[in-house]
């Protein structure tokens, strides 16, 4: 059963009875095919309605819903022959950040993305998708792995930010941070970031200067969380459904701003209902992506990046 968010009470009513309606059909001695067909396409009207209105807070809940489908599923879905690395080779491990080398559609690939954990145990190892400075430094470590092999690189994008604790501090978070972005914007290779869930910060940013940037559809993109807007600009953060509008963080927002080149588009009730379908239309804009890649030389791909950034700080007047 499907974690039930605020605006879904109906959905979750009519979730509940199929549940009970399976249960009882399991027995044998009921034939109740016509009243779970009935109760299948109300479920589905119920939730083209409620996902055709959302509010930008309610996408914020989406995105964070825990029943998403995180780096690791991505990566054991659509790359083969995966080998993971890890370490910094200067302090330690970061589980925040996973990733190595593999093969996507027989293209040979090097992958990477924040691991938030799908229970307890695995959420506080990989402290909830939040990165150390060892996790950008390992992040930049396979960066140049990639582009010593010339080989295309593959991030998913899911935190809330960077770890904001002392001890990230004192290892020099803010550089080490500053370092993941210079060192995608001088790569070489084709770089096709995708933003699966929260987008959060220079945590987020650190691992998504690319050639190509997506976000799935009801992921969420910005520089602060709506609680954190709130707290400092209306000191309570309670406002949060309106900071979540005013920072325009949506998909939709986004691409018109033109901060990312697309929307990937999520399965009728949103990615944690059909975490196989969201991942298979990932796989397919990441192979439409690297194949418009294709043929552009090294220093193309390099200063055609530069540029697209570069652009997004610049005022039209």
């Amino acid at each position: 059963m499907v974690q039930p968010l605020d605006f879904e009470k109906d959905v979750h009513d009519i979730e509940l009875k199929l549940s009970e309606l399976q249960h009882l059909s399991n027995r044998g001695d009921f034939n109740i095919t016509d009243e779970m067909s009935r109760l299948q396409n109300k479920l589905e009207k119920h939730l083209v309605h409620a996902y055709s209105r959302l509010t930008p807070w309610q996408k914020v809940q989406v995105a964070r819903h825990p029943d998403r489908p995180h780096t690791h599923e991505y990566i054991r879905t659509l790359i083969q022959d995966f080998v993971p690395l890890a370490g910094d080779r200067t302090f330690g491990e970061d589980a925040a950040i996973i990733g190595g080398l593999g093969r996507f559609q027989g293209q040979s690939v090097v992958c990477l993305g924040h691991e938030k954990g799908n229970d307890t145990e695995s959420r506080v190892k990989h402290n909830f998708g939040m990165a150390r400075p060892e996790g950008y430094r390992k992040a930049v470590r396979l960066m140049d792995l990639a582009n010593q092999h010339q080989l295309p690189l593959l991030t998913f994008i899911d935190t809330a930010g960077a770890h904001p604790g002392l001890d990230a501090e004192e290892r020099g978070q803010s550089e080490a941070i500053a370092k993941s972005i210079q060192k995608m914007l001088t790569l070489t290779v084709p770089i096709i970031c995708v933003v699966t869930g929260e987008g959060g910060s220079g945590g987020a940013i650190a691992i998504g200067v690319g050639n190509r940037v997506y976000m799935l559809k009801y992921s969420i993109y910005s520089v602060i969380s709506p609680e954190g807007c709130a707290s400092i600009l209306w000191r309570t953060g309670e406002k949060k459904d309106l900071a979540a509008h005013a920072l325009r963080m949506t998909a939709d927002d986004l691409l018109q701003l033109k901060i990312i080149d697309g929307i990937i588009d999520e399965p009728l009730g949103a990615a944690h209902r059909n975490r196989l379908a969201t991942i298979e239309n990932v796989g397919k804009t990441i192979e439409s992506a690297l194949q418009s890649c294709t043929g552009a030389s090294p220093e193309t791909l390099r200063q055609n990046r530069r540029e697209k950034f570069l652009k997004m700080g610049q005022a039209e007047l």
